[in-house]
């Protein structure tokens, strides 16, 4: 897995902007990307970042790159709760949930759009795309935005701003851990 596919996917996350991030990773075999996973979170683990297969598909995997603690609090906040039980989450732990986003991921059916509480997005702008199927949203960047629109613009322009100096880093020279200042 390239360093460039990362940045571009992953600044905010690996920044410590964002709770997690969600991308298509090409791969030719799957234990060359399950191996290239394991080494990325050796390194990052220390550092509260961590990155987890959730689907496997022909020659790409829908990779998930999180905060673990950050998760912990996401999901445990009351509203956040509320609607994963509605969506039929046993448990707010984030192992479980994941396990169980995971299952639903894998099954042919519709997509479970809860998952941007898994991603960090504000709990009301999830329900708001789930109540009006990804319609009528007021700005759409990152994710479609239902509520406190000026909020989530200053969101977006930061993610904006940390990914384009992580992909400067990049084009510089420095390696992904210099990059994030990590040893």
């Amino acid at each position: 897995m390239s360093e460039e596919l990362l940045v571009r996917n992953c600044a905010p996350t690996l920044a410590g902007l964002k709770t997690a991030s969600l991308f298509n990773c090409p791969y030719e075999s799957r234990e060359e990307l399950l191996s290239s996973l394991r080494q990325l979170n050796r390194r990052l683990g220390p550092k509260g970042v961590r990155a987890i297969p959730l689907r496997f598909s022909e020659k790409r995997a829908l990779v998930y790159l999180y905060r673990p603690a950050r998760l912990e609090q996401d999901l445990s906040a009351n509203a956040s709760a509320a609607l994963l039980r509605q969506c039929g989450y046993t448990s707010c732990q984030s192992g479980k949930c994941l396990t169980s986003l995971a299952r639903k991921l894998r099954q042919k059916g519709e997509f479970p759009h809860e998952i941007g509480v898994f991603l960090g997005y504000p709990v009301e702008d999830v329900i708001g795309f789930m109540e009006n199927k990804g319609k009528n949203y007021v700005l759409c960047k990152y994710w479609k935005v239902y509520h406190h629109a000026e909020r989530a613009k200053h969101t977006f322009e930061s993610y904006d701003r940390c990914r384009a100096f992580l992909c400067n880093q990049l084009n510089q020279g420095y390696d992904l851990y210099q990059a994030l200042k990590i040893s």
